[in-house]
């Protein structure tokens, strides 16, 4: 039976308390569910001398295989290359980048080393699915080793144009390697077409009359496929969760105050600096809105080795005291600011009973929070969706309160009317964002992205195909 063998930075591999998995991981484990399949990728571990053979296990109908990483390996590859430059590239955060020379080799290093574990374990009928910007040259070096599957690659966060990956020393490399799969897949149509501009305009390739991109003998397909999550399920959890022990006290310390939630990840990209200076000038503005609205932001910390996100837990630190230390009572917390992960299942009860979802990234691939904030809410009396415009979600939630998440005093007027807006209105623009993620889940996701693949396989020439 053909198989599907899924490439991720991360393998989720049952039992792992180690990894907390968030929407992607989910998605991704899904797409394996209903044949069975291989997920392939880096364990999480950290050793000295990682062994060149990856760690394998079966459980519930799938297998695993992880390899290892060498603190060299991790520095270099993963937190330098990956996350101290393609992370800020891609988001449009070129102040950011550190690009080091030996990071870039190491990332091209682990690359390889993948590749050459993972041709091992391909079978002749695999179909091989990367993700994300860890694995950019993954297929360009399987094609060296022999591989002929269909290989198609999934970019999760924004693609930058040709002025921004410019700024990369060797971004041709980049390109170059993307254009060795068959499919190339992205959130939205606008980073799809940063995409082919890069390849056009730095001469690497053209288009033909079917609208794929032609570089020697390569014929490579791209799409926009936005991810979805499972709504029927993530509703479910939301109604349970509604009166869950945790979302009773929850709501039980709110007082009867409205409560306004973000979920992010400690990034800068999330634009939470922002957010909080926006709800100061909610409660400057609007004094109405003091001691009767609570905004909880829950921001686990990521990269914590990396001084740019140390820097920023500083700044939110700072943000939430001053807030905090300004409108205070006795009796009111304005700002409650934690770091901890909580339980999907535990924010769907969250979001059901928040008044208020902000959502407001200053650059985002798509941005999963903002769509189960839509599914968890209760169709009888939901609350309203603050996105920016700069996260993929808007292309699809259109009716959520669109915000620039830079212009503070536009998104303090979004949340200002989320808060007083009728029930009737509220009503409407959740039924026609529940309409659009009934049309774009996370199973739909995964099979417009392999029928694609498929098709692009289908109608190559045989020597592209090779």
């Amino acid at each position: 039976m053909a198989r599907l063998v899924i490439v991720s930075n991360r393998v989720a591999i049952p039992g792992d308390r180690a990894l907390k998995a968030g929407g992607l991981a989910v998605a991704r484990k899904e797409s394996l569910g209903p044949t069975g399949g291989l997920w392939f990728g880096w364990s999480g571990q950290i050793v000295a001398k990682p062994p060149a053979n990856p760690k394998r296990i079966s459980a519930e109908g799938m297998d695993y295989a992880a390899l290892d990483l060498s603190p060299e390996e991790h520095e270099t590859y993963y937190a330098g290359f990956s996350n101290a430059t393609l992370w800020p590239l891609f988001h449009y955060r070129l102040g950011l980048i550190d690009f080091r020379r030996a990071q870039l080799k190491g990332y091209l290093a682990v690359n390889a080393r993948y590749a050459q574990a993972l041709v091992e374990l391909i079978r002749p009928d695999d179909t091989i699915w990367v993700h994300d910007y860890h694995f950019i040259p993954l297929a360009e070096m399987l094609r060296r080793l022999g591989v002929k599957n269909p290989i198609g690659f999934f970019l999760h966060i924004p693609f930058p144009a040709p002025e921004v990956l410019s700024a990369l020393p060797g971004h041709e490399q980049l390109t170059h390697s993307l254009l060795a799969y068959d499919l190339v897949g992205f959130q939205t149509e606008i980073d799809r077409h940063a995409f082919e501009r890069c390849v056009i305009e730095h001469g690497q390739g053209t288009l033909d009359e079917t609208g794929r991109l032609v570089s020697g003998e390569r014929r490579v397909t791209t799409g926009a496929y936005p991810v979805g999550i499972d709504v029927d399920e993530f509703a479910g959890w939301a109604e349970k969760n509604a009166s869950s022990r945790e979302t009773k006290n929850l709501v039980d310390s709110l007082s009867g105050r409205k409560l306004m939630i973000g979920v992010d990840r400690l990034d800068y990209s999330k634009g939470i600096p922002k957010r909080f200076e926006a709800f100061e000038e909610l409660l400057g503005t609007w004094s109405k809105h003091r001691r009767n609205v609570t905004f909880l932001q829950v921001a686990p910390i990521s990269r914590g080795e990396v001084a740019q996100y140390r820097s920023l837990r500083r700044e939110l630190e700072a943000l939430a005291g001053r807030i905090n230390g300004k409108y205070a009572e006795v009796d009111w917390t304005p700002v409650r600011y934690i770091n901890k992960p909580v339980a999907r299942p535990t924010l769907a009860g969250f979001y059901r009973h928040a008044r208020i979802g902000l959502v407001t990234p200053v650059r985002d691939g798509m941005n999963l929070v903002a769509k189960e904030y839509v599914a968890a809410q209760n169709p009888e009396d939901p609350g309203v969706l603050v996105l920016s415009h700069l996260a993929g979600a808007a292309h699809e939630l259109q009716a959520a309160l669109l915000v620039n998440p830079f212009d503070v005093e536009s998104v303090a007027e979004a949340i200002h009317r989320g808060l007083v807006m009728p029930l009737e209105e509220r009503r409407e623009r959740w039924a026609e964002m529940r309409t659009v993620l009934g049309h774009t889940t996370q199973q739909d996701w995964t099979r417009r992205f392999l029928a694609a693949l498929g098709a692009a396989r289908e109608t190559l020439p045989a020597d592209a195909a090779a």
